[in-house]
């Protein structure tokens, strides 16, 4: 499965004009790393990683083959943009998605105390009845 990289207006990313430096930025920000992180991780400065996202400069072999396993991707995906790459973020809700969970939460909870309640009045009826019989 080849995972798209470079941006688009939609603002996800088309192989077809993805640069190395592109998918390595898109890979770091799945991982929810900064430039900073993924520097300190592999032992070079930020400006190394800076420079390898604007592709000013590639990384070396061994540096590559590090970079994919850091970031979760192939090392294929990472140099040519096929093979296993990064992954869309699913859709988050938005704050009107958010606030209907929170109604339905509240709704539930009201649901379930209102059931406990018929429990236990339909309890107080049985005994009436038995007492009554």
């Amino acid at each position: 499965m080849a995972a798209a990289t470079a941006p688009t207006g939609d603002g996800w990313f088309t192989d077809e004009i993805a640069t190395l430096g592109d998918r390595l930025a898109a890979a770091r920000e799945g991982q929810g790393m900064s430039e900073a992180e993924v520097a300190q991780r592999l032992g070079v400065r930020t400006k190394t990683v800076r420079q390898w996202e604007a592709d000013a400069s590639e990384p070396r072999a061994n540096r590559l083959q590090m970079l994919a396993g850091l970031l979760g991707v192939s090392l294929r995906w990472l140099m040519t943009g096929e093979g296993e790459g990064v992954a869309p973020e699913p859709a988050r809700p938005g704050a009107e998605a958010l606030a209907l969970i929170e109604e339905l939460r509240a709704v539930r909870g009201g649901m379930d105390r209102l059931s406990g309640r018929i429990e236990r009045i339909e309890e107080r009826l049985r005994k009436l009845g038995q007492e009554a019989a």
